[in-house]
């Protein structure tokens, strides 16, 4: 039984109501950045060749800074993902490094290859770094001798799992234990950004990443990440990806530096119509006796995660969604084996800017419980007909 639309909407609205008012003082916020970095209109031009001395760079990176709460940042659309950004961060601190510490269970499938796989040599584990998963809450009931990492990382959007994404109750205890044996903390805050009224680096982080074809893009960011956090950790980074005594002075900005502030400053309103889509599709699914992660207002990503229960419905599903996308709707997706995936991964992804996960979309590995990732959305309104739609293909085809 498909719950009517007007039933699905008098039961979230008060969800929304939580969202809206979080989008209000994450706008606030970001608006005060904005204004405090003096930007102007010269300054979204953009620049070509080495990128020096564009101030449009300078002041974003200042304006990233002020909305991450941190000393310092990098926005570059040299970095074409989190993962390569993530990547960035891990290679600049690997000569310092002897142990890094997985918290938060497994990582995204792409980043498999950087932390354990020993036959490529520029794998962290092949440089030596000793690299596990620990359930931080159990490791002070451990003996007293046994080392503390120098690194621990934190995915806070769920991946591929069924666990919830993580907020600050999970993280800030974290930091404070790590901080205590003075170990480096890094968030990857991928799917994260704005859906709480703080960022992990008001919470301490010592870096933080994330990508703009994601939550901090606004939709309209065409490539590109940011990483923030300390001012020297943050140098270290930018050596890293250009080379070191050049960092973080280079980068042009070309055609792009008006559409990443733009999308910076979009990002807090866009997001917020994300996480009301998903409360929407969450709840109707869950009203068709479908499991979901939750229905609430309190998520710590973009993502809605629903169990389908076998491959044929994940194929509908994610047809569906592809149809109703404003971009290759024509387009049915299929499950092939994307590079950095240990399975077969089905797409749907009808976006703007090509696997912008701020756009809706909806992917799964096509592995058992069978569960769908249902991301972003511009606005609610196209992720409420989308997801509609999609339940009721599911409907018919049983």
């Amino acid at each position: 039984m498909i719950a009517t639309h007007e039933t699905i909407l008098t039961e979230i609205r008060p969800l929304w109501h939580v969202v809206e008012d979080r989008v209000a003082h994450n706008v606030a916020r970001t608006l005060e950045a904005f204004t405090n970095s003096g930007l102007s209109t010269p300054d979204l031009q953009g620049s070509t060749g080495y990128g020096y001395d564009d101030r449009g760079r300078i002041l974003l990176d200042r304006v990233v800074a002020e909305i991450m709460g941190t000393e310092a940042a990098l926005v570059r659309s040299q970095w074409v993902s989190g993962t390569h950004a993530i990547n960035t961060v891990l290679q600049a601190l690997a000569p310092t490094t002897k142990r890094l510490w997985v918290v938060s269970g497994p990582i995204y499938d792409t980043m498999e290859p950087i932390l354990f796989d020993t036959s490529n040599p520029l794998s962290l584990r092949a440089r030596g770094i000793e690299i596990r998963y620990v359930n931080i809450n159990e490791w002070e009931s451990r003996p007293s001798e046994e080392p503390f990492a120098d690194v621990i990382y934190i995915q806070r959007s769920r991946g591929y799992q069924s666990r919830p994404s993580w907020g600050r109750d999970k993280i800030a205890p974290i930091i404070t234990l790590a901080h205590r044996h003075q170990a480096l903390v890094i968030v990857d805050n991928c799917y994260g950004e704005f859906t709480d009224t703080e960022e992990p680096g008001h919470w301490g982080a010592d870096l933080v990443v994330g990508s703009l074809m994601k939550n901090p893009g606004g939709g309209i960011a065409p490539t590109g990440a940011y990483v923030a956090g300390n001012q020297l950790l943050c140098d270290r980074v930018a050596d890293q990806l250009f080379a070191p005594g050049i960092g973080g002075e280079v980068g042009p900005t070309g055609p792009y530096q008006r559409l990443l502030a733009q999308g910076w400053f979009m990002a807090p309103m866009v997001v917020g119509e994300a996480l009301m889509g998903g409360i929407y599709a969450a709840a109707l699914f869950h009203r068709a006796g479908f499991e979901v992660d939750s229905v609430s207002a309190n998520k710590n990503d973009i993502v809605t995660a629903i169990r389908l229960g076998n491959a044929d419905r994940v194929k509908i599903f994610c047809a569906v969604i592809q149809a109703h996308s404003p971009i290759d709707s024509t387009v049915t997706p299929v499950p092939w084996s994307m590079p950095g995936y240990a399975d077969p991964i089905i797409m749907a992804a009808g976006g703007f800017v090509a696997g912008a996960s701020l756009e809706l979309s909806a992917d799964a590995p096509m592995r058992e419980p069978y569960w769908v990732y249902l991301q972003g959305g511009l606005s609610r309104w196209h992720t409420t007909k989308a997801s509609r739609v999609a339940l009721e293909a599911l409907v018919a085809a049983d």
